[in-house]
């Protein structure tokens, strides 16, 4: 894992960017906070953590925008999918951290935990009243369908002369 910031991530700051919803923390990646901890303790953190930034892919198609989420290992009860001020796609959820038992030694811990939230600015075109969503071998996928374009009609005029 590496604690130098990707500042050419590839993040757009476009206002018409659907993903700029996103919270951009020009120090995320360094490695220091406002309690100090040991440089150990804060990579151990955000390799735990990581979950945080769940992958998620949208496409759009002739019908519909399609989200595809990885959430390996959670059970739909524990994803939620939301739809906010009838324009923002909300999916969230959370996978706990593994029990521990005294006398157990742990000797890696790689499996991330932690809570998501992903939020998505939807088009004018989603009938969001229409959303669904579906979870197979560990994807989430939400479907928006779009409402038809209406072809303009078009009248023919005549010209005198």
């Amino acid at each position: 894992m590496s604690i130098i910031p990707n500042f050419f991530g590839g993040r757009r700051t476009n206002v018409f960017d659907p993903f700029s919803l996103d919270v951009w923390d020009p120090f995320e990646g360094f490695p220091f906070n406002s309690n100090f901890r040991s440089l150990s303790d804060q990579v151990r953190s955000s390799e735990t953590s990581s979950f945080v930034n769940a992958k998620i892919d949208w496409k759009e198609t002739a019908d519909a925008h399609v989200f595809m989420a990885d959430v390996p290992g959670l059970k739909k009860e524990e994803v939620k999918v939301e739809v906010e001020d009838d324009r923002v796609l909300q999916i969230s959820g959370e996978r706990n951290k593994e029990s521990e038992d005294k006398g157990d030694t742990w000797h890696r811990v790689e499996r991330s935990s932690g809570k998501f939230v992903r939020r998505f600015r939807l088009p004018e075109n989603a009938k969001v009243e229409e959303v669904k969503a579906a979870m197979e071998n560990g994807v989430l996928t939400v479907t928006v369908p779009k409402v038809e374009v209406k072809k303009p009609d078009v009248k023919s005029i005549q010209i005198s002369g």
